[in-house]
Parts: C-alpha cells; structure tokens; sequence
C-alpha cells in the first residue's frame, strides 16, 4: 500500500511547548533509541485517529522545532482547524499520547552504580574535541542525565568557549588534586552549565593553567602507578553522584592522556563499551596518522597495564562534500575501519562558530540545528 506522504520529504514543525514536556520527550526518545522526529512524527499519527483528547497546559511554552512528513503536517494543520484547536496544542496533545503510548522501558539506575566514563581524545589539534565533547554533554544531560563535563586541556579552550573563567594557577584544581596538592574538596570547584533542556543536569570542572605543569609533575613521581591512577584516585569522590562524566583531553600523547585513558577503561563488572574513548577526526589524512599513534597509545597501554580500553568510534567534525575528493574519499575510508564505527558526521556549519562566539552552549544557541541533532545522534549511540 503507498503511504499517504513521502516519510524522506520533511517540512520544519515550530510550536511552543513547555519545558517539562519538552524535556520528558527528550529523555523517552533517549530511552527507546528514537530520533524525536520519528516520535513525533508517530505521535501526530496517532493524534490524527484519536478522540476526546485531554486540554495539554501549553502556558509558558517555549520554542520547540522538529520535522515532520510533508504530506503528514499538512493533514495535521487541516485536523487542528477542523478540531478548532490550535496548531501549538495539537502538537503538545500529540507528544502527550506517543509518550502515554511508549513507556519508559526501564528503570532510572540507581545511584551507587557509579558514572560512565566518556573520553574524547585526539594527538592532533584543531578536530573539534572540545565542541563535539560539549555538544555530546549537553546532549546526555538534555535527555535528564546528570553529567559532568570536564576540561582536561590546559588551554581552556572549553572553559572559555562557554563562557567560564579558568581556575587561577594558585587556586584548588584538578591537576593539584590529581597530584595530592590541593585542599578542600574537588566538588567545590564545579559550576552548573545553565541553559537549555539541560540546566540543572550538567556541570562544569574548569580548566587551570597549572594543568601545563601535569606531565612533568607526573614523569617525576616516584609513587607506583600514580601517573595511570591520578586522574581516577581525583575524580572517585565525585563518581557516585553523576550518570556521566565526560572529559575533553588535550592534543597530547603525553603522561595526563594515560590518565585519561585509564579512567575510561572498562571496569570489573561493567559491561563492554559503557564507558571508553570516542576520537572526534576530520576528513582528512593528518587526522588519519594522528589515529594511528592514538590507537599504539591505547593498546601500549592495554598490554601494560592489562585492561580493556573500548574504542567507541570516530565523529568524523566539520565535513563539506563540497571540498571534493579529498574530503570523500577520507570519510568513506573512516567508515570502512568499521570497528570502531563512525558514530557521526557533523556537517561544516556556522552554528558552531556562533556559539563560541557568543559563549553560549551549542544546544542553547541553536538547539534545532543540524549540527545539535548530530550531537544528540552521538549521545544516543554511546549511552546504548
């Protein structure tokens, strides 16, 4: 039988929703792995054969975009006037019965379990691992998972990409707390990220410029084992109180990339790929060798210490067709590793490069666009 619409053909759907259904949508497409178009898209269907719907509170509302089929959305605008409601109920009544008709399919875990380690790590500079690893962070924490972000890179670019200060040099830090030199608790230096479907749910541990002094500090040590263990032994108070902890390493092979490495690996117990390191890359050959003394780093490593390191996949950032063979040829052979996957592809946009701009997380600058949908694509596939 032929669809009434073309499901490819899609036309942007703007409502005003408010934010609580907004975010219990976020979450419940989390949970069953469904993109929110789709889900919205189910909903509408069923909208369209149901009767004696219930009044949803849209008061407060904020903007809410997403796509729906073409020949579906125009079906739906003729069924709100025919039902003499408007087009911003329609929408929240349709997302209300989808979400009525597909529960939660398990349990929130239960705290105790510890995070789930997520570290985003490349030897080259400038493929986008603080952008992807924002993005993917404020996309865990949209879908009501607490997560912590933290900028391991004593450049700071994160930190001041969104808007936050670094730690002063003679201030508490991570690398000061790795080494056994600070006082107080880690936890004091951590700010909330607001903003967004996920205010509330993510976290910031800033950078300090005394993060320059790690690997030194670290090659010296005479204590066993400190330069894998520092940044685990630093971060373990902090574990039991976030679904997620996520880590933007610096463009280095050096002693701090270890410790990141180790605290990414799969634990006793855990399953196979719950936590591990995602590799943002560019479609390009530089990217390609840079990968490659990635990959002797991790299995060094692996045969050393005698763990598991899971190699989620590749984000294959800021890719333009347009530039050719080059770019083609470079992302066709990044999908043909095919373990570990391309988990995505984030299109050359500008929506990006505005958010640094302004200071702004990406999901708060330009939630609905391509390249918000990408990072909630990633987050999607690795909390699988």
């Amino acid at each position: 039988m032929t669809a009434p619409y073309d499901p490819s053909d899609r036309e942007k759907v703007v409502a005003k929703l408010p934010a609580e259904l907004r975010k219990e949508l976020k979450v419940r497409a989390a949970e069953l792995g469904k993109d929110i178009q789709d889900a919205v898209t189910e909903g509408v269907e069923a909208w369209r054969k149901a009767k004696s719907l219930a009044v949803v509170d849209t008061s407060g509302g904020t903007s809410f975009a997403t796509y729906l089929p073409a020949g579906l959305y125009g079906k739906f605008k003729t069924d709100a006037i025919a039902r003499k409601v408007s087009f911003n109920q329609g929408i929240a009544q349709a997302i209300r019965l989808w979400l009525d008709s597909n529960p939660t399919p398990r349990p929130k875990p239960p705290r105790g379990t510890g995070a789930r380690r997520i570290i985003f790590g490349n030897q080259k500079g400038g493929v986008g691992k603080t952008s992807v690893s924002a993005g993917v962070a404020q996309a865990l924490a949209e879908t009501g998972r607490r997560t912590l972000l933290i900028d391991f890179d004593p450049q700071g670019h994160l930190t001041k990409q969104l808007g936050y200060a670094m730690l002063d040099i003679d201030e508490a830090s991570l690398a000061k707390h790795m080494l056994k030199e600070a006082k107080g608790e880690l936890g004091e230096l951590l700010v909330p990220i607001k903003g967004g479907d996920f205010e509330d749910h993510l976290w910031l541990l800033p950078a300090c410029k005394d993060a320059f002094l790690l690997d030194a500090k670290l090659a010296t040590t005479k204590a066993v084992r400190i330069k894998e263990t520092a940044l685990e032994k630093a971060l373990e108070p902090l574990e039991q109180d976030f679904d997620y902890i996520v880590v933007d390493c610096p463009p280095s092979l050096g002693y701090s990339m270890d410790t990141a490495l180790y605290f990414g690996r799969t634990r006793n117990g855990e399953e196979d790929s719950a936590s591990g390191i995602v590799v943002p890359v560019l479609a390009e050959d530089s990217s390609a060798d840079a990968y490659d003394m990635l990959y002797d780093q991790v299995q060094d490593l692996i045969e050393d210490m005698g763990i598991d390191i899971a190699l989620l996949g590749f984000v294959v950032n800021m890719y333009d067709s347009r530039k050719g063979y080059v770019a083609t040829s470079s992302l066709d052979e990044w999908n043909s590793i095919g373990d570990p996957p391309v988990l995505a592809v984030v299109p050359e946009l500008k929506d990006q490069r505005e958010a640094v701009r302004v200071k702004k997380p990406l999901l708060v600058h330009a939630p609905y666009g391509d390249q918000a949908e990408v990072m909630r694509t990633v987050a999607r596939r690795i909390s699988a």
